[in-house]
């Protein structure tokens, strides 16, 4: 950790990745998207002015990048759907950012935002006419597209930081199969011995999949695999081992006292998800 590009994403794939037809979205400002949840200052009566004319000019939507990776599965095309929406925090007045007012939450509004796109791309249609990737081709998904929605989301469904209905505008999608969510024991476990604001969250933590300080805002579901209906989830799971499981050392427990470019975990204070799905040839 602690090096350019640490927060990265890359995609392994056993079938073949149609490389000629993959999109990229890095480039996509902002400000095109209509509706943008643009930040505003409140110290002023303009709207939607938390960023000047010229940064808005060039700020870009996706924080790493959004990719529409095009996998051939047995003579069937899925698009793996991958990206990592910026986490709603670290936007908020304090010692170290004095200067930041109340109720700005840029970084909110940007993950609401990063979730959204890929909600309007696999709508298609209309809806997703705006969307352009970084080759300047516009619009989402056609009509009846196979897809899987992955990553480290950033959004919980009741807890945390994130802007409420964020992560909604995905499972709540009628494309979207949530038929089974993934889960674990060991997240189970986690939650009641770490306690704190853990005992006051709303979401099952038996699907909670990253686990963080215990102060706020606690562990919470953040990273999903998501497959369009149609797709039959056959098995799903997170890598979160119970304490007495050997495999544990592999995930740890939080310290709040070794936070920092490690995170205190010997790997990282996100888990694995997992998804078993079926690709049929209808």
């Amino acid at each position: 950790g602690a090096f350019p590009g640490q927060f990265g994403m890359v995609v392994y794939s056993k079938y073949p990745i149609d490389h000629r037809g993959a999109r990229t979205f890095q480039l996509f400002l902002w400000k095109d998207m209509p509706g943008a949840l643009l930040p505003d200052d409140p110290r002023t009566t303009a709207p939607a002015d938390w960023y000047s004319a010229d940064e808005l000019a060039i700020f870009r939507l996706s924080s790493k990048s959004h990719w529409d990776i095009p996998i051939s599965i047995r003579g069937k095309t899925v698009h793996f759907l991958t990206s990592h929406p910026t986490p709603p925090v670290f936007d908020d007045p304090g010692p170290f950012s004095p200067h930041i007012p109340a109720g700005v939450d840029f970084n909110g509004k940007r993950n609401y935002d990063e979730i959204r796109l890929w909600a309007d791309y696999i709508s298609g249609g209309r809806r997703a006419d705006y969307i352009y990737d970084d080759e300047g081709k516009r619009g989402g998904l056609e009509h009846g597209a196979k897809f899987v929605i992955a990553g480290d989301q950033n959004s919980d469904p009741l807890d945390g930081d994130s802007i409420p209905g964020a992560i909604q505008q995905l499972i709540d999608h009628p494309l979207v199969n949530t038929e089974k969510t993934p889960e674990s024991a060991g997240a189970v476990e986690a939650a009641a011995l770490q306690g704190g604001v853990n005992a006051t969250h709303d979401s099952d933590p038996r699907f909670d999949t990253a686990d963080f300080a215990d102060t706020a805002p606690g562990n919470l579901h953040a990273d999903y695999v998501l497959p369009r209906r149609g797709l039959n989830i056959l098995d799903s799971g997170v890598f979160w081992p119970l304490q007495s499981d050997p495999l544990s050392r592999l995930t740890g427990v939080f310290n709040f006292a070794l936070w920092g470019p490690v995170g205190g975990f010997p790997t990282s204070d996100h888990r694995l998800v997992w998804l078993d799905v079926k690709v049929t040839r209808h």
